[in-house]
This record gives C-alpha cells, sequence and structure tokens, in this order.
C-alpha cells in the first residue's frame, strides 16, 4: 500500500490554519483507484494524450431517472479575459464591477463606523472578515432586494487592531502581552469577526447596491449562543462546563463554504476549527486527535489566554482541568466541525448545530433538488488531505409544506468508495454496518457520527485529494466536487490523470447516481484536470488553453442555465510564483458541462483568493467574494506599512475582503 505522505511530512502550499494530515488509515487512494482504472484503457494506447482522452471523455453507464431529455447546454457569451496579477478586479468587457460590505461595514446596532481603532463589541455590528460562501435570500420575490448571508472563514489579526501597527506580523500574527496572554478586546474583536453576516441589500434606481438598515440584519459569531440537534445532542460527548447536559454551546468557526436548505435556510460549515484549541494532555483520544488536535499549550491565536481568564475563551483550552466533563472544556472542541442552520427570515432564531450531518472539515453543503415524498439528499466534502466525501439521506421524506431542519436530524449518512471500474457506492455510517460496531470501538450513533473520520476509515471509504465545494447540474442530476490539490503524491503513483510526481493543480470529479440521488450505487469520471497548458486536460481529453488555465479549483457553483461556476484558491505562500506563476491571481471561470468549454471571467486581486458565488433569480446581478487581499505580505514589509495590495479602498489603505457585486452593461444574464 502506498502512503503519498509520511508521517510528520510537511506540505508546503497549505493555507494558514489548514489541516495537517491525520488519517492514517489504510484505505485506498483516489488516485491508486485512477491508476488502476486507466491503466487498464490505456494498454492499447501509444500516447499520454491518448490515455488522458480516454480517462476524460468516457460516457458516464447510468443512465439519469431525473433527468428527462438531453439538456440544452448554455451558453459562454463573454470574451475571455487574460491572467493578472494587478491590484484590482477585472471581468470581461460588457461587465460592470464595483465592490460592497469590505470587512468593518456597519449593519446593526448603533452602526458603528469601521475602524481598526473598532472595539471588540463593535465588531459584533460590523461585517466579519475573510467573506466566504454566500447566497442571496430574496424579500418578496425580488431579485433587487433581498438578505445577503454570507461565511466569515478566518481572520488576519494584524489587520484587525490598531495595536498591530509596526509590528513584524505574518498573516497567521496578532499581538501578545509581554506574559504571553492575549488582550481581551483584541480577543472579543478576533471572536466577533468570524462567523456569519446576514445584510439586507437593495439595488437603487440607478442599479447601486446598498445596505439597507433592517430587522434581519444581524451577526452569528464565535459567541452566539447555539442549539446542538440530533444523534449526538445531549449525549456524553457534549457535555461541558457551559451546557452540563450537552445540548448548548457558544458560536461558530471556520466558516468556509455553506448550503441553501429545500425550505430556504442557510447552512454555514465548520472546516479548518481543530487548530483553534490547545490541549496539554499526554493522551488525547480519537475524538480530537483524527482531527488534527495534538499535545500543545497553543491554539491558532491564543484566545484562551485572554488576560482575563473569561469563561468565553478559557474553553479553548481542552485540557482536562476539573473531576468530570462538567467542570472543564475537554469536550468543548466535540461542538465544532459540523453544519450550523441559520434563519436568516426570523432574526430572533437560535442557530442549531445538525449533527447527523457528520463532525469533520466541511467545506460546505449541497443539497439534490428536493422532490415531494422523496427524502433529502445533501453532499458534503471533508477539505482535509486524504479525506472523505459524504452524503445524508434523510428518513422522513420531503413535503414542502411542512418541512423544516428537524429532516436533517433523522436518516443515515454514507461515505463514498470509488471504484476502479468508474463505478462506485455509498456505505452506510450507520450502527452494525460496514463494521461499525462495538466490537470495533463504535458504540452507538452518536459515538459514529462525533467520530465521522474514523467511521469512514472502518468502512472503507476512498481517500480523496481534498475534496472541496460540490455543485449539482438542475438539468441532469449529475454531482461535481472540486478536489483541490495533492502535493504528496510521489513518482511511483503517477498516471495519466496525474501526470506529475506531486498532484499541484487539482481536478473535478463529477458523478451520476444510480436511479436518484437518494440511491447506494454511482458512476464516476473526471469532468477535467486542472493545471498549466502542459499538465491539464479538458473533457476531451485536451489540453486547457491560455484562456482557461487555472490551478487549485475550489469554489463551484451552477447556476440555473447550467454554467459550471469554477473559483480557485492558490494558497498565498506559493502565489504568483514557481510553477503557479503562470496562473496569476486567484480567478473565476465558467464551464459548458456539456462539451467542457472553459473560459476565463473574472480576476481579483494581490493575494486573495476567489470565492463564494450567487445571482440574483433573474442572473441580472452576481455578487461574488474577495477573500484575504493583502495575504502575501510577508512580516517585515507589515512592520514597514509596505503592504502588497490596498484593495478595495486603494491608497495606503488596509486591504479588506469585500464582496463585488458584477451586472452586464446592457442588464443581460451573467455569462451567457
Amino acid at each position: 500500500m502506498k502512503h503519498p505522505q509520511r508521517p510528520g511530512a510537511v506540505d508546503p502550499i497549505l493555507a494558514d490554519g489548514d489541516e495537517p494530515l491525520s488519517n492514517r488509515s489504510h484505505n485506498r487512494y483516489f488516485g491508486d483507484i485512477l491508476e488502476t482504472r486507466l491503466s487498464r484503457r490505456s494498454m492499447l494506447r501509444g500516447s499520454l494524450a491518448t490515455f488522458i482522452a480516454g480517462a476524460m471523455a468516457t460516457r458516464l453507464p447510468f443512465s439519469s431517472a431525473f433527468a428527462g431529455e438531453a439538456a440544452a447546454a448554455p451558453s459562454l457569451g463573454f470574451q475571455a479575459i487574460p491572467t493578472s496579477a494587478a491590484d484590482t478586479v477585472v471581468v470581461p468587457d460588457g461587465y460592470r464591477v464595483h465592490a460592497m460590505l469590505p470587512m468593518g461595514t456597519p449593519i446593526s446596532g448603533h452602526m458603528p463606523a469601521y475602524s481598526l481603532s473598532a472595539s471588540g463589541e463593535d465588531q459584533a455590528h460590523q461585517v466579519g472578515s475573510h467573506h466566504d460562501g454566500m447566497h442571496f435570500f430574496p424579500l418578496q420575490g425580488s431579485a433587487r432586494d433581498g438578505l445577503l448571508v454570507m461565511n466569515h472563514e478566518y481572520i488576519e489579526p494584524r489587520f484587525l487592531h490598531a495595536a498591530a501597527a509596526g509590528l513584524a506580523l505574518d498573516r497567521s500574527g496578532f499581538p501578545q502581552n509581554e506574559d504571553g496572554s492575549r488582550d481581551d478586546d483584541q480577543v472579543l474583536k478576533e471572536l466577533n469577526a468570524h462567523g456569519v453576516s446576514v445584510v439586507r441589500v437593495r439595488a437603487d434606481d440607478q442599479g447601486q447596491w446598498q445596505v439597507v438598515e433592517d430587522v434581519h440584519n444581524r451577526r452569528i459569531t464565535g459567541l452566539t449562543p447555539m442549539r446542538l440537534a440530533g444523534p449526538v445532542a445531549g449525549t456524553e460527548h457534549l457535555v461541558t462546563q457551559y451546557s452540563p447536559d450537552g445540548t448548548m454551546t457558544r458560536g461558530t468557526l471556520n466558516n468556509c463554504a455553506h448550503g441553501v436548505t429545500p425550505w430556504n435556510t442557510y447552512l454555514a460549515a465548520e472546516e479548518n476549527w481543530a487548530g483553534y484549541f490547545a490541549n496539554s494532555d499526554v493522551e488525547i483520544d480519537r475524538r480530537q486527535a483524527r482531527y488534527g488536535i495534538e499535545t500543545r499549550d497553543s491554539g491558532r491565536y491564543q484566545w484562551h489566554r485572554a488576560a482575563s481568564g473569561a469563561d468565553e475563551y478559557v474553553r479553548f483550552d481542552a485540557s482536562v482541568r476539573g473531576a468530570s466533563a462538567s467542570e472543564d472544556y475537554r469536550n468543548e472542541p466535540h461542538a465544532f466541525g459540523w453544519m450550523v442552520e441559520i434563519d436568516p427570515m426570523d432574526p430572533a432564531s437560535t442557530p442549531i448545530k445538525r449533527t447527523h450531518l457528520g463532525r469533520f472539515a466541511h467545506e460546505g453543503v449541497i443539497f439534490a433538488p428536493a422532490v415531494e415524498g422523496q427524502p433529502v439528499v445533501a453532499y458534503s466534502g471533508d477539505d482535509a488531505r486524504f479525506e472523505y466525501i459524504y452524503k445524508f439521506v434523510s428518513a422522513r421524506p420531503f413535503e414542502a409544506a411542512t418541512a423544516d431542519g428537524s429532516l436533517l436530524d433523522e436518516g443515515t449518512l454514507y461515505v463514498a468508495r470509488f471504484n476502479d471500474d468508474g463505478s462506485g457506492e455509498w456505505l452506510a455510517l450507520a450502527p452494525g454496518e460496514n463494521g461499525l460496531t462495538p466490537e470495533n470501538g463504535f458504540a452507538d450513533l452518536a459515538d459514529i457520527l462525533v467520530n465521522t473520520r474514523s467511521a469512514a476509515d472502518q468502512a472503507g471509504a476512498t481517500k480523496m485529494d481534498r475534496p472541496e465545494w460540490g455543485a449539482v447540474d438542475p438539468a441532469t442530476g449529475q454531482v461535481y466536487f472540486t478536489l483541490t490539490n495533492n502535493t504528496q503524491r510521489e513518482e511511483s503513483q503517477t498516471d495519466a490523470v496525474n501526470p506529475r510526481a506531486e498532484n499541484s493543480f487539482g481536478q473535478i470529479v463529477r458523478w451520476q447516481e444510480e436511479d436518484s440521488h437518494a440511491g447506494t450505487r454511482f458512476a464516476w469520471d473526471l469532468f477535467v484536470l486542472a493545471g498549466d497548458q502542459d499538465d491539464s486536460r479538458d473533457l476531451a481529453g485536451e489540453p486547457l488553453d491560455q484562456e482557461s488555465i487555472f490551478a487549485n479549483p475550489d469554489g463551484l457553483w451552477i447556476d440555473p442555465d447550467r454554467r459550471v461556476w469554477i473559483q480557485t484558491d492558490i494558497s498565498e505562500s506559493v502565489m504568483n510564483s514557481g510553477i503557479y506563476e503562470v496562473f496569476g491571481n486567484n480567478q473565476m471561470l465558467a464551464a459548458n458541462p456539456e462539451t467542457g468549454e472553459i473560459k476565463r471571467f473574472l480576476t481579483g486581486p494581490v493575494g486573495q483568493e476567489i470565492t463564494g458565488v450567487i445571482t440574483t433569480p433573474d442572473q441580472r446581478t452576481m455578487f461574488v467574494n474577495v477573500q484575504h487581499p493583502g495575504a502575501t505580505t510577508d512580516a517585515d514589509a507589515f512592520a514597514a506599512g509596505d503592504l502588497v495590495s490596498h484593495w478595495p479602498d486603494g491608497g495606503s489603505a488596509i486591504p479588506r475582503s469585500a464582496t463585488l457585486v458584477i451586472t452586464r452593461e446592457d442588464g443581460g444574464i451573467i455569462g451567457a
């Protein structure tokens, strides 16, 4: 068995906060499966190009029971733009773009103005940091008035605090007292810069979108009280000093992509949350160790070292301190790694963590089209090296008149196994199935779900190359997932689909479910192999051209006309350097799912990630997020005030994450 990442190996392109390898199981690697499958196909083929073409162009064998007639291919009616390394946003000719809702924009309370000197309490009424997954909820069916709801993945403390000025801080650095403690108000500000923003936005008569002061506007942060629901709620796994009955917790962290339920609520994903916790215990059980928590006395931002020792900060130390779990926060990490349901239409509602969707580094969640009288189906990827892709199928059927989040509390969680012949199967993570028995260390359903990764290991799931966002084709039902990279592939593992010693660029996999989305069998193939003009292949097996090359696919969305929107996240540690220089700044492209044609639509400013995309219902306004501009500023340059980006305000301003508003000059449909 090959082990592409050796214990202790450091991945050179992991972004700050990305989880290090914690999967030590002997399950098969997706790369091994590709190698076996494609080797069989290529025995009679004489060239690498033909080898890859055969892999990319194979028709999926299962017909779709929900597809109907052949689906119309969408148009890509814009002129592709070149790559860019400029500190600006570029869109095609005939399009307009402007930024709104930069980090710190006031939305509620006394509407505190943005300032580096703003307090931690002020931040609870301002748009958070590092914008990510996002959805537009129209009000009264309007395409010009609605709630924009977005995740805030993480922070760069140096761009949050006035006290950071002049300090040699890199993108992870933070101000700290001489004794190693943290200032309480800085910690409060950092916690409040995480989470989710709900903002009413409206277009005026000139088409300019603006924030509307409204009762719906609110911040969900790292401190917001939240209810736990589903099989793990109320069990010993979640007992803490804050919630002795294991039914409540505080806050949501590292929210990456998102989901939108068929009953019109928003789901925030908790991704790289494990790094926020310290734990000085000598022995750490699998509920934390399998998620990357090791024996350490520090957390990502050292919140547990706030000078006051307040309870809301101390909880980030998961060490055993008391006589029982109800006297300390040994179980606090178990309250993270879930999908968090938020009702944007009810500002008084309490967010709910839905535990039956599994506990891992959720990139996001996508729902198959809901069908009256059939189960609800949702897919989610675990964004870490060699982790898995999951599917949840509800026990109760969807009934539009009564559907709510309780549908996500009963059902079956599955994990994917990809087979050599292009078929696949969903393995149930349920008591007594696939080796999930007390004898193998899984006492009951709650134990399986709080240890989702270990359960998937036991079941025999296929190790994937960092599953990111997913999307469902509204016409064919095919499911797409981005796999952003795997730089740990060894020379002996190279094959046609990964014809380089390191999979530095990633790919997009898609599959067709057999019979329905709730089924347990599927057929898979690759949609695109990302890379430069030498190391990429499109759906026809041809190299991508200069108008379509990209690396590290991350964000993904399929619009109502079936355009596949692909967003990239080249890590700031390698952006615009070495093999990544040819790609320039991170970008967004559009693809035709039938022909595989890909065109570059947008490039962002310096040091950022392009992420989060949605249109208004009429598809005439598109919202896209720009996360962490300026992140490539090194520590010495920051100390000298020599920032590489000043986007979006320009001049000498601190760079801020913000939301792009994109329209066509002729008022037409975006991308058509």
